[in-house]
Parts: structure tokens; sequence; C-alpha cells
């Protein structure tokens, strides 16, 4: 019974060794076969498998360095391809692991450049056309969506965005309360092509009062009231670019008004410019 018992742990010890010998044993002759698979797999054009036992390769790199050129091509060649299927966030992680490896060139730097000028550039042309959610989804292979640093091209996007719609919520606000000149203000101050689109119906509604004020004050003008007004395009303009230097805009209408040789007159709830 004795000897049996000093037995058994030397058997334990041989079949544990003789298991790690035997994985080692199959994982190295896998390490030895993968180059060959993955040759084979790149000459029938099978990119899936090509890529997966270049991975595969690259995670046994542990037995020597040799890296097969096959692997490189197979990523340039599987990178292209999701490329042209539009599915952008796994072509640029491709494309990345293939410039980060040994066979990358810097000609396949250049082309990871390109396509993610190519995402920002459409990014930009969604935007410029309303589709602000379509230009963030552009930006997010990238990285470019957000950062916790509102760094990104799409945390800036936001904010222009956003200025843009309080801009036109303002004047829309400004147009209820009659305050038409300080309305066209917020109007001109409006840089984005989708929301001065939008805002198009209350401009001319702002433009229309004003007109409404310029006939009025000659209505009166004819019956000895008031004498002539100043034009309203000048008046516009002046006052547009005095608030653009910074003042606000009663000051700049006053000034304004004043620049052209007129004065500010009360037309009841509403305010104009006499010579």
């Amino acid at each position: 019974m004795a000897l049996r018992h000093h037995r058994l742990p030397r058997l334990w010890l041989g079949l544990t060794l003789g298991v790690v010998a035997l994985g080692l044993g199959t994982v190295y002759w896998w390490e030895r076969e993968l180059p060959e698979r993955l040759e084979q797999a790149a000459e029938r054009g099978d990119l899936d498998a090509c890529v997966r036992y270049g991975e595969q390769l690259q995670a046994l790199r542990w037995l020597g360095d040799r890296t097969p050129g096959a692997q490189g091509e197979c990523r340039r060649r599987k990178a292209a391809q999701l490329w042209e299927q539009r599915r952008w966030a796994e072509a640029l992680q491709l494309q990345l692991q293939l410039v980060n490896s040994e066979t990358g060139t810097p000609e396949d730097r250049s082309l990871l450049d390109a396509w993610q000028q190519s995402l920002k550039q459409q990014a930009l042309e969604l935007f410029q056309t309303g589709d602000l959610d379509a230009s963030l989804a552009r930006l997010e292979p990238m990285g470019e969506h957000t950062r916790p640093d509102r760094s990104a091209l799409g945390d800036q996007l936001r904010q222009i965005w956003e200025r843009n719609r309080q801009g036109l919520e303002r004047s829309r606000r400004l147009v209820a309360e009659q305050r038409w000149w300080e309305a066209l203000d917020a109007l001109n101050r409006l840089d984005h092509p989708w929301w001065q689109q939008q805002g198009e119906a209350v401009r001319a509604q702002v433009k229309a009062n004003l007109n409404r004020l310029s006939e009025q004050e000659r209505q009166r003008d004819s019956h000895g009231e008031l004498r002539h007004s100043v034009p309203v395009e000048r008046l516009d303009a002046e006052v547009s670019r005095l608030i653009a230097q910074g003042m606000d805009d009663w000051e700049a209408f006053n000034k304004g008004c004043a620049a052209l040789g007129g004065r500010v007159v009360e037309l009841g709830p509403e305010s104009a410019c006499q010579r």
C-alpha cells in the first residue's frame, strides 16, 4: 500500500507534464502551419481567413520573428474592401493595424490619412445641409464626434448648431415684441446655411414691417407731421456695422441714425429714424 501512495504523485506529475508538452507541441505546430495557410488564403482571395490567420500568427510570434508579406497584403485588401462597403470604422481600424505593423508602408499611412480626411469632408457637407446626426455619425469612426474636453470636430459643430438655433429663436421672440431692428440683427448673426434658410420667413416678416414703418413715415411727411425718413437699407447696413463692432442694439440704432443725418422718433410702440 505504501508503495502505491508514493507512485501516485509521480503519475500525476507525469500526466501534467505530458499535457503541457502536448499543448506546447500543438501550439508550435500551429505556429509553423499558419504561414502556409495564410499564403493559401491570400492566393485564393479569402481575405477574411487571411486576416484571421495573420492575427493568430501575430499572437504566436513568441516562437519567431517571421511576418509573412501576405499578412500585410491581406490587411491592405480587406481594409479597401471594407471601405468600399462603407464599413468605415472597421476599415480604419484594419488600416491602422497595417500602418503600425512591420509590413506597413508610407503609402498605407497616406491612404489612412486620406480616408480620415474624406470622412471629415463628408461630415462637413452633411452639416451644411442641416443633417447634424449624420454628420456626427461620419466622425464617430475616428473618435472625432466628441471628446471629454469638447475639442473634437463634432463638439465644434454642435456649438455652431446650438448658437444658430438659439439665434433664430431669439429673432422670433423679438418679432413677437415688434423689436424689428433687433430681430434683424439676430437674423444677420446666423452663420449656418440651413438655419439661415429656416429664418427666411422671419426675415421677410421683419423686412415687411421695417418697410411699413418707412411708408408710414412718408405718409405722415405728406401731411407735414414728420420729415423724410432715412432709407431702410442704408440704416440697416450702418446699424449692423456698429453692432458688429460690439455696440448694443439700441445704441447702434441711435448712432447709426445720427450718422445718416437723422434722429430717432417714436411712432407709437415703435421707433423710427427721421431726417
